[in-house]
């Protein structure tokens, strides 16, 4: 048998996965159980972090094809619109964290990655309506069962399937996701709709009780991206695993019917939004929930986490280029010892996604505080400035592996 990976799942961390095991010369199959490649969603933010990554990958002429990198992140008060702290990204993000701070449509990025994969068909082959089933691990590999009835042998498994991961219910057994009680309004609009005031290259976070609406450029500034994050739960017969719903925007307006002339003016500009019901689990509690002999987990699968940090798909970036490093420092004419280097990419990684999973579900307490949180919350911005928003070490990543 061809020495090969595999990867269950054809999103932004499989793509990742994928390229990030061709560079360290580690063919693999990834299994993707859709017809065909696309991505569902709207925009998101790469942190330096991320950015570092795809330009160590030598992406860094196709991002800045398709992203926006804004000047500063702004934090208003939704009801009277008064500012409430600033970070200066841009060129100071470069100077404090050596890399840029990116945003653009999970489109894009799915597509950038994706491309880059292409270019690698030598090390990559890529499976189009192959939903895996189940597992089965040897001493010598894993076989991959699909759905179809064919299966795929290789030498390890990387499961890169999200949150409702198939691989990982295999590997850690039945735990049920955990609703966070949020919903995501997620919209889009160009920018030549909005008024000169609300085109600001910048990442603006307003934050209400209960609610915080958040909007940033992508596509080069051309569009910007908006999302709503309101407490509440979906309509009865609505299901949670799908990725998205058909909103009402009058909904909307009536959760935000106290909030700025500014800030409402952004949302009634989006045309057509769309629901998600916000789902994560508890923060990572060991190196073994990250992987297990021949069978690793990646990005959601493993640590799914809510987007008040904005790093869900950083982690998954993250994961993928610490799997590549790893193997670097391997023999790719031996047989490499996949239950050893699985064990060391679980021990590099899961304390750090712990922490950030963590430290969303705190960022989505204070974002939508009430009473004397809130009011501490915005003294501290007053004292703090800066510090209180910047996070060095976040930001400074990926760390070596150990």
């Amino acid at each position: 048998m061809t020495s090969q990976a595999i990867i269950a799942g054809g999103g932004i961390g499989g793509l990742a996965c994928a390229l990030s095991l061709a560079r360290a010369d580690m063919p693999s199959v990834l299994l993707e159980q859709a017809p065909a490649f696309a991505e569902v969603g709207a925009g998101l933010q790469l942190g330096p972090n991320a950015v570092r990554v795809l330009s160590d990958w030598g992406l860094m002429d196709a991002l800045q094809a398709c992203a926006a990198f804004p000047e500063a992140l702004r934090v208003r008060d939704a009801r009277s619109g008064a500012s409430l702290g600033r970070l200066a990204l841009g060129a100071m993000a470069l100077v404090r964290h050596g890399q840029l701070y990116a945003t653009l449509h999970r489109a894009d990025l799915h597509a950038l990655l994706l491309h880059a994969v292409q270019r690698r068909a030598d090390a990559v082959q890529l499976r189009l309506s192959s939903r895996l089933a189940a597992y089965e691990e040897s001493g010598g590999g894993v076989c991959a069962r699909l759905e179809d009835g064919d299966s795929v042998k290789g030498d390890a498994l990387i499961g890169c399937d999200g949150l409702w991961s198939r691989v990982r219910t295999q590997m850690l057994g039945e735990q049920p996701t955990r609703a966070t009680g949020h919903l995501a309004y997620r919209g889009m609009v160009r920018a030549a709709d909005l008024p000169p005031a609300l085109r600001a290259n910048v990442v603006t976070a307003w934050l209400a009780p209960r609610l915080h609406v958040v909007h940033y450029p992508v596509k080069q500034g051309d569009w910007f991206n908006v999302v709503a994050v309101v407490q509440g739960s979906l309509p009865a017969g609505d299901d949670p695993q799908a990725w998205t719903h058909d909103a009402h925007a009058s909904d909307l307006r009536r959760v935000l019917s106290s909030a700025c002339t500014e800030l409402l003016t952004m949302v009634d500009a989006v045309a057509d939004w769309k629901l998600w019901a916000l789902n994560d689990r508890v923060p990572m509690q060991g190196a073994h929930e990250h992987a297990r002999g021949r069978v690793a987990l990646l990005g959601d699968a493993a640590h799914p986490m809510r987007p008040y940090l904005a790093q869900g798909a950083a982690m998954a970036i993250e994961d993928a280029w610490t799997l590549g490093r790893l193997l670097q420092g391997t023999d790719e004419h031996a047989s490499r010892d996949w239950p050893a280097l699985l064990a060391r990419y679980a021990q590099t990684r899961w304390q750090r996604n712990a922490r950030v999973q963590a430290r969303s579900q705190r960022n989505g307490t204070i974002f939508h505080a009430s009473g004397p949180l809130r009011w501490g919350r915005n003294t501290a911005m007053t004292l703090l400035r800066e510090r209180l928003l910047d996070n060095p070490w976040l930001y400074g990543g990926p760390p070596e592996p150990a």
